[in-house]
């Protein structure tokens, strides 16, 4: 193993591979919330329907969830290649990432979407229901802005594990931090790139999580 020596690391590529990852983060967390909201509700809604048809929509839908949710990252990004390669015309780099980032993370975020709606007080539901209000206005004027500390800090929590997933895409030709500590650390032995790209990603971490937490107490009614 080389010894460590920070003065012939390449800055200049430390910045870009870390605008990668918030390139990939910023456009996989939008399409993750776009897709993962709408899911969400979807299954809470379908869960407390009496209607067979909703009951089999949940069914249908929670097993695709599971099924998504339980695959190693680094298996599905492996998985969807040709997906990938049909949608984006690659399979590597930023571009080539992102499709499987939203795969990954949107039933995830999904999931915690529904939990978050469940702990919305079920008789502000009845009483908006008691008032003649329509599905669309229950989920748009009650739902969502009941529940929106907790949808916050599952958008948190969701953003947080794109981090990581990021990193892992890096094995198999994907951009960013990831892919410049494993190109360096891994294949190169070159300790001091990989430190710095860690010790960026763990600052990249603690700065969403600290950003999140801040929103959730901001929405937080006391």
């Amino acid at each position: 193993m080389n010894e460590l020596d920070f003065s012939q690391i390449n800055w200049n590529e430390i910045g870009a591979s870390t605008l990668d990852t918030i390139q990939m983060l910023g456009i996989s967390g939008l399409f993750t919330l776009l897709l993962g909201l709408p899911l969400g509700v979807v299954l809470f809604l379908a869960s407390r329907s009496s209607l067979v048809l909703m009951k089999v929509i949940y069914t249908v839908l929670s097993f695709i969830v599971n099924i998504l949710r339980s695959v190693p990252f680094i298996i599905l990004i492996v998985a969807l290649i040709p997906v990938t390669r049909a949608i984006v015309g690659t399979s590597i780099g930023v571009t080539g990432t992102i499709p499987p980032l939203v795969i990954g993370a949107a039933p995830f975020f999904a999931r915690l979407v529904e939990t978050s709606l469940r702990e919305v007080d079920r008789g502000v539901i009845e009483a908006a229901h008691a008032m003649g209000a329509s599905t669309g206005q229950i989920i748009f004027r009650v739902l969502l802005r009941e529940a929106r500390p907790g949808l916050l800090a599952a958008l948190t929590i969701t953003i947080v594990t794109l981090v990581s997933y990021t990193a892992m895409s890096g094995m198999i030709g994907g951009g960013g931090l990831g892919a410049l500590a494993i190109n360096y650390g891994y294949y190169r032995y070159d300790t001091a790139v990989m430190i710095v790209a860690v010790v960026l990603m763990v600052v990249l971490v603690q700065l969403l999580q600290m950003a999140g937490d801040r929103l959730v107490r901001h929405y937080t009614r006391k």
